[in-house]
C-alpha cells in the first residue's frame, strides 16, 4: 500500500512539474494553441467574402516578416480625392484585423486611408506565439515598408492600438520614426506587470515565484525575452504626437498604466483621455460620440487638415461595435 501510494504521489508530481513547464506557459504566448482555438471556434466571426472587400474598395495585402512569417492585412482606401492620412489600426489579443471593419468604413469616408493588420498568431497571418511587441514592432516596420512602395497611401503614417496592440503600438512610436502621430487605448506598461495582474484578476490569487517561472519560460518557448518587453520605457523614447484612451472603470488593465505611459512620454504633443465608467471592452461604446469626435479632432491636427471641417455630422456615425 505505501508503495502505491508512493507511485501515485510520483506520478501527481512529474504530471505537475511536466505541465508547469511544458503546458501552463504556453497559455501566456500560444495564441493558436488548441484550447483557445476550439473556444474561439464557437464565436461568430464574418469571413472575408461576407465583408464585399471590392465594394468597400479594401483590398488584401500580404507581406513577410524579417523572420519570414507571412502576416495579412486588409488596405482600405478612401475615395476622396484629398488623402488626409495613412491610419494603421492594431487589435487586441486573441481578436484579429476584421473588428475594425466600420471604424476602416468611417475612416475612408473622412479621407483616410487605413490599414487593419492580423498581428502574428491573429485572424489570417501566419505564426504560432504572440510576443506583446518584441517581434511585433519589426512586423510593422515591415507592413511600413510595403506601404510605402503602394503610390496610393499617403506617407503621412498614424498608428492607433488597443490594448495589445496599444502596447505595440506605443514601442512602435519609439522603434520607427516613420509613424508621425499615434492613438493609443487601454494598455499597459511593462508585460510582467500585467501578467502578474491577469494571473490574480482570473484565478484570484498569484504566486510570484510561480508567475515569474512562466513568464521567463514562455519567452523562452516564443523566443523573446519577456524582460525587455517594457512600454513604459519605450515612452521615453516617444517624441511624436499622442493621444492615450483608458477607462476609469478597467479592471483587466489598471488606468494607473495608461498614467505612467503618459508620464514617460517625452512628447510634447501628448494627450491623456480618460473614459468615466469604461471597462477594458467597452471604451467606444461608452465614451461614443464624444470620443470619436475628439479622437477624429486629434487625427486632423496631426494630417494638417482645417480644424474649421470637422463637425459633429462627420462622427455622428462613427460608433463601431
Amino acid at each position: 500500500m505505501k508503495i502505491k501510494s508512493l507511485i501515485i504521489l510520483s506520478l501527481i508530481i512529474t504530471a505537475a512539474t511536466s505541465f508547469t513547464y511544458f503546458i501552463a506557459p504556453r497559455i501566456i504566448t500560444e495564441i493558436r494553441n488548441p484550447i483557445f482555438e476550439l473556444a474561439k471556434s464557437k464565436k461568430f466571426s464574418p469571413k472575408i467574402d461576407d465583408l464585399n472587400l471590392e465594394r468597400d474598395n479594401v483590398e488584401i495585402l500580404q507581406f513577410k516578416t524579417h523572420d519570414e512569417i507571412k502576416l495579412s492585412a486588409f488596405i482600405s482606401y478612401t475615395d476622396k480625392e484629398e488623402i488626409k492620412g495613412t491610419i494603421i489600426l492594431l487589435h487586441g489579443i486573441r481578436s484579429s484585423k476584421k473588428h475594425f471593419k466600420d471604424l476602416w468604413s468611417r475612416l475612408a469616408d473622412l479621407g483616410y486611408n487605413s490599414i487593419a493588420l492580423d498581428l502574428r498568431a491573429h485572424g489570417d497571418s501566419e505564426g504560432q506565439h504572440c510576443t506583446f511587441g518584441a517581434k511585433e514592432k519589426k512586423d510593422i516596420s515591415s507592413l511600413i515598408d510595403n506601404l510605402l512602395m503602394n503610390p496610393r497611401i499617403d506617407k503621412n503614417i498614424g498608428i492607433w492600438g488597443q490594448s495589445l496592440g496599444g502596447a505595440i503600438a506605443l514601442q512602435v512610436l519609439a522603434y520607427d520614426k516613420r509613424i508621425k502621430f499615434g492613438i493609443v487605448e487601454s494598455t499597459f506598461s511593462d508585460l510582467k506587470s500585467i501578467i502578474h495582474d491577469y494571473f490574480e484578476y482570473h484565478a484570484g490569487f498569484n504566486i510570484k515565484y510561480l508567475t515569474n517561472f512562466l513568464i521567463q519560460r514562455s519567452g523562452e518557448i516564443a523566443g523573446f525575452d519577456p524582460d525587455a518587453v517594457i512600454p513604459l520605457e519605450d515612452c521615453k523614447n516617444i517624441e511624436q504626437p499622442i493621444l492615450l484612451v483608458h477607462g476609469n472603470k478597467d479592471q483587466r488593465i489598471s488606468i494607473k498604466y495608461a498614467q505612467m505611459n503618459f508620464t514617460n512620454i517625452i512628447s510634447n504633443l501628448k494627450e491623456f483621455l480618460e473614459i468615466k465608467n469604461a471597462n477594458h471592452l467597452n471604451v467606444w461604446r461608452i465614451g461614443g460620440k464624444d470620443y470619436f469626435y475628439k479622437v477624429i479632432g486629434f487625427i486632423k491636427k496631426q494630417t494638417l487638415v482645417n480644424l474649421d471641417q470637422l463637425n459633429s455630422a462627420e462622427v455622428l456615425e462613427i460608433t463601431p461595435k
